[in-house]
């Protein structure tokens, strides 16, 4: 369904039934959480949605956007308002952690928990110095390979299916997945280069205005807090996952040990016990 808020229309999915527990789920495009993830978490009433310019959401132009994070903030949170939702569990992965983690700040009244999952404390651009950054020699390899023709749904597959190969860690690769994801998000997102690059790499993060920082509001949180994180994340390092931990108050660190960026199926069972517990 498309759900008008704050100027632009959202693509959003829910699963299960409205009088359960509502849980948020944040990526870049919804299909960041797949189906039967999606299912698995019983009991509850999941919402997954695409972001601005990703998906089969409002497209503007993801390279030159005209809005910044603050905006994809207040996405969030008139959605959860147009779904009539209470005090909703939020869980933001990757780059969606920084949307999840402003939220809170933001509108602590919407939100009874948070869940961050394979992100950090800060935005993109430079890390702060007690951070570890991207891996540099995984970098050069995802960033230094021809880019597809993202009109080209194979070339589209390939690419990105080389990229989760190298941000994986050594436990949880599943090659048929990540084809599976790739090749439905290039057919749900508009067919312009731009527009398949923001759903499948999240390139609205690198224009969008960031400011203002928000690490050193994190001590102020006060919902509890579930931190997941591989601990052979190559592109937020484990580290970042730690920082997080320690810096909201009272907050739990799930490591997924051998694992990279998100949460490959062979963490499910892990991850969603965790967040069924989390969200209960």
């Amino acid at each position: 369904m498309q759900i008008e808020v704050n100027g632009v229309e959202l693509s959003v999915e829910t699963f299960g039934n409205p009088a359960d527990p509502p849980v948020l789920l944040i990526g870049i495009t919804m299909l960041s959480w797949p189906d039967e993830l999606c299912a698995a978490l019983a009991g509850r009433y999941v919402i997954r949605y695409d972001l601005r310019d990703t998906g089969r959401s409002t497209y503007v132009d993801p390279d030159a956007p005209g809005y910044d994070l603050r905006d994809l903030v207040t996405d969030a949170s008139e959605l959860l308002t147009a779904l009539r939702l209470g005090r909703t569990h939020v869980v933001g992965m990757g780059v969606g952690g920084f949307v999840a983690q402003l939220l809170v700040l933001d509108h602590p009244g919407q939100v009874a928990s948070l869940t961050l999952i394979s992100t950090r404390p800060v935005a993109p651009g430079r890390v702060d110095a007690d951070l570890p950054d991207h891996q540099p020699d995984v970098m050069k390899q995802v960033f230094g390979r021809p880019q597809p023709d993202w009109t080209d749904r194979d070339s589209v597959v390939d690419y990105m299916t080389g990229s989760a190969r190298l941000l994986a860690g050594t436990r949880g690769f599943d090659e048929d997945d990540v084809r599976a994801t790739a090749g439905a998000i290039f057919d749900r997102a508009g067919r312009t280069a731009k527009a398949q690059r923001a759903s499948h790499v999240g390139s609205i993060f690198a224009a969008v205005d960031c400011r203002p920082r928000w690490r050193k509001r994190l001590g102020k949180l006060a919902v509890p807090t579930l931190v997941v994180h591989g601990d052979e994340d190559p592109f937020f390092p484990y580290g970042n996952g730690v920082a997080l931990a320690n810096e909201i108050p009272g907050a739990t660190l799930l490591t997924l040990p051998g694992v990279g960026q998100g949460v490959p199926r062979v963490t499910w069972p892990t991850v969603v016990d965790a967040l069924l517990r989390h969200t209960s």
